[in-house]
């Protein structure tokens, strides 16, 4: 039973990390956002919308996945420990 809930925890967290990067692919709501939250636009991209206009805009790519790595890094410590007890 853990492994299915450690399965499904992180193939969340691999969604939003996706929905958060340049490679999302699906529209699936309609263009005022994610239940009217502007900010969560149905086409991804979330970085490189909160990027844009600033020195760090060129970066996103780099920081997407520097973030990716310690967010699946941190998931993966959070299972390590909750395993041993």
């Amino acid at each position: 039973m853990r492994m299915i809930i450690s399965l499904a925890v992180v193939t969340l967290v691999g969604v939003l990390l996706l929905y958060s990067s340049r490679f999302w692919l699906f529209s699936l709501w309609d263009s005022a956002g994610l239940f009217g939250v502007k900010a969560l636009v149905p086409q991804g991209g979330l970085l490189q919308r909160w990027l844009r206009g600033t020195d760090l805009a060129p970066y996103e790519l780099l920081i997407w996945v520097i973030l990716g790595f310690l967010i699946l890094t941190m998931v993966q410590k959070i299972f390590d420990r909750s395993a041993k007890h």
